[in-house]
């Protein structure tokens, strides 16, 4: 696993640093006293961000890459200044490229609605920066202050609300938080003859202890709850519909392989066929898609009701 980027890592407030290809800068606030110990800017970036190693960090120090607060290059020989904020843009040299694209299915000046393909993350991170949607948006757009109102995996495919004002953001975010957003999935699945449908799962989901990446059911107060339908059977596969209440991560993919019914192409449940760093087979995605979402706009007052235009493939029977 690669290490995680340091704490104090944050998107930068300052209007000097803009951001480069569609990728925002990253800031760091450089530490002080004992734990200080370095002559040189490049021996900080060196050990403590370390993905990169300081050859590279020189490279991007001499091609100016790495920022002071006031938006300046730093030089190679810059020196530590504790307390000093810094801004760095990341870049990965052997990112995979996801050959699938993204489409806009709507935008105004406060919103922008994308239909996501399987595989592409949509934030950058680990192993994907270039290749996230946040980052295509924003090169498409040529709005920087694009954000992400909510999240989908990067396995599922379908609707992802984009704020175009940062004025705006929490208005929008708030509707999720307060669960005012009528969400529906669907999901290609065994077709379970023993299960009654409709159904609601409630349950509690938590962190897999012994694996980062994977969410499980445990025991205690259900913080979790899917509506699931079946709408179609075609032969030992069903399609599902799922509207989720609450926004646990991997909730559906759980709630679904805990009815011994997990979704097709599911690459970590019920046991993980290929972790998060492994290559991609793109001939087998996730059966999820993010379907359809309505709320009303908290900014424009209107009703809004948004659906994905793809679509599943069936399984081979």
């Amino acid at each position: 696993m690669k290490p995680r980027q340091p704490r104090g890592a944050r998107p930068p407030k300052s209007p000097h640093i803009p951001a480069r290809s569609g990728v925002s800068a990253s800031c760091v606030a450089l530490p002080h006293g004992p734990s200080a110990p370095w002559p040189l800017l490049l021996d900080f970036l060196a050990e403590r961000l370390n993905v990169v190693n300081r050859d590279a960090w020189a490279g991007r120090l001499a091609r100016g890459d790495v920022l002071d607060d006031a938006g300046r290059p730093l030089p190679p020989d810059a020196p530590f200044l504790p307390g000093a904020r810094i801004h760095y843009y990341r870049h990965l040299d052997d990112e995979p490229t996801i050959p699938f694209e993204e489409s806009v299915l709507f935008q105004d000046e406060h919103l922008l609605v994308a239909d996501k393909p399987h595989f592409l993350p949509v934030t950058p991170g680990g192993r994907y920066v270039q290749q996230s949607l946040l980052v295509r948006l924003k090169r498409r757009t040529g709005i920087e202050t694009l954000s992400p109102i909510h999240r989908i995996d990067r396995e599922t495919a379908g609707l992802v609300l984009f704020s175009l004002r940062p004025q705006d953001r929490d208005a929008y975010q708030a509707l999720f938080r307060e669960r005012a957003v009528h969400k529906v999935y669907e999901a290609i699945a065994a077709h379970r003859t023993d299960i009654g449908f409709p159904l609601t799962r409630r349950s509690r989901i938590d962190e897999d202890g012994g694996s980062f990446f994977r969410m499980v059911e445990s025991a205690g107060d259900p913080n979790s709850e899917t509506h699931i339908e079946r709408c179609e059977v075609r032969g030992t596969w069903a399609r599902y519909r799922l509207s989720p209440v609450t926004g646990k991560r991997h909730q559906l993919r759980v709630h679904m392989n805990a009815l011994g019914a997990p979704i097709v192409g599911d690459q970590f449940y019920p046991t993980v066929l290929r972790g998060p760093e492994d290559a991609e087979d793109f001939a087998e995605p996730l059966r999820l898609l993010a379907s359809s979402i309505a709320f009303s706009d908290p900014v424009t007052g209107m009703p809004r009701r948004f659906e994905s235009r793809r679509a599943i493939d069936w399984p081979a029977t």
